[in-house]
Order: C-alpha cells, then structure tokens, then sequence
C-alpha cells in the first residue's frame, strides 16, 4: 500500500466515523419516538433518558475518534501512529458488540443498515491502513 493510498484510506475512514457520528445524532428523536410507541407509558418515562444520553453520547464521541484519524492521517510520526491504530482498534469492537447484542433483527431499517454498513467499512479500511507498514518501516 502506497502512503498516499494509506493516507486516502485514513481520512476516508475519519470522515465516515464523522458521518457515522452525525448520523447517529440525527436519528436519536427517531429512536425515542420508537421507545414511546413501543412500551408503556410508565416504561417510556423510565427508558427514554437513559437510552438518549447513549446514543447522544456515542454519536459525540464518534465525531472526535474520526476527526483525530482525518487529521493524524498524513503524519509517519509515532504519535500519529498511536492515534490512528488506537482509533483503528476501538472502532473494531463496535461491529461484534454490534451484532452480539443487536442480532438481526434491527437491520429491517435504513438507518441501522446504513450505520453498519459505515461502521464496517470503517473498521476494516481503519485496521488496514494503520497497521500497513509505512515506507522504511521493517517488522521485527
């Protein structure tokens, strides 16, 4: 892999986890409307909060993990390194812990499909493009 390719792919992958991010906050109101429609009116009041605060939480919290990769992307220093493989790491947890407490049966909506099919491509362009070796770097 080239180093302007390795560089492509980072910030690609920065700026869908962005995306990912937004995408996430602009369905959060879709999310409770599924919440007040779905349980009693005495549940909803007790569930809302919680789930709100997490999907307002990880939809901010993507926005920085992709800005950081978008903007270490260019730089063959360590600490960019440690910035792009640790971004690159975190976000490979999300599609098992995704599918292993999710299952299937979400994925009949747009939104889902579209914010795992952003997440796995993210991940594996993120795994690849970090950990590729850079130009004169040698394994040991």
């Amino acid at each position: 892999m080239t180093e302007r390719t390795r560089v492509t792919i980072l910030r690609t992958s920065g700026f869908l986890l962005c995306a990912l991010g937004l995408l996430h906050l602009a369905v959060t109101h879709f999310i409770a409307r599924l919440v007040a429609s779905a349980a009693l009116p005495s549940a909803v009041a007790w569930l809302t909060p919680p789930m709100l605060l997490n999907h307002i939480v990880v939809g901010i919290l993507l926005l920085p993990l992709g800005a950081l990769t978008v903007y270490a992307a260019p730089y063959n220093t360590p600490w960019a390194k440690i910035v792009t493989r640790a971004v690159a790491l975190t976000v490979a947890t999300l599609p098992p812990t995704l599918f292993a407490l999710m299952g299937t049966r979400y994925f009949a909506a747009v939104p889902f499909q579209v914010a795992t099919a952003i997440l796995c491509v993210a991940t594996i362009t993120l795994l690849s493009a970090a950990f590729w070796p850079s130009a004169g770097e040698t394994r040991k």
